[in-house]
């Protein structure tokens, strides 16, 4: 019985060590796919690692023209601010001359019933007239022109 209690202990050993080389046998095929994945998550981090830089390298560029146009369009908007202010003030300046110049001509124009009839007391309507223009030249703005 000693030589059967041998052979089945030794059979059992062969049996354990089988089992052990197959299961060795299946984590190498397993470390081989995540050494093989490992070499491609390490490219797929370098092409991330390149995509990073050249987005910060973007960003930057865009900061500087982002700073650029805020720039210039703040200028502009001064620009156009002062050409705002000063158009407004060349319209209020325009009615002033608009409203004179209509005062000019209605004074100037005979009534319909003083139609035949001077002005004033002893002079013609083309003097009244002259007059008149002759008030308009006098006055005269600070830039000198007649307004």
């Amino acid at each position: 019985m000693s030589h059967s209690l041998g052979i089945a202990i030794e059979s059992l050993v062969a049996l354990l060590l089988m089992m052990t080389i197959g299961y060795c046998m299946l984590l190498n095929a397993r470390l081989k796919r995540l050494k093989a994945d490992e070499h491609s998550l390490k490219a797929t981090i370098a092409e991330l690692i390149t995509a990073t830089e050249i987005a910060e390298r973007a960003i930057g560029g865009l900061k500087h023209t982002v700073r650029d146009v805020n720039e210039n369009l703040g200028n502009q908007l001064t620009a156009a601010s002062q050409m705002s202010q000063q158009l407004k003030k060349q319209l209020l300046e325009g009615d002033n001359v608009y409203r004179r110049l209509s005062k000019i001509v209605l004074a100037a124009r005979p009534a319909p019933e003083t139609a035949a009839k001077p002005a004033a007391p002893g002079m013609s309507s083309a003097k009244a007239v002259a007059a008149a223009a002759q008030a308009f030249s006098d006055r005269r703005r600070s830039d000198g022109l007649a307004a």
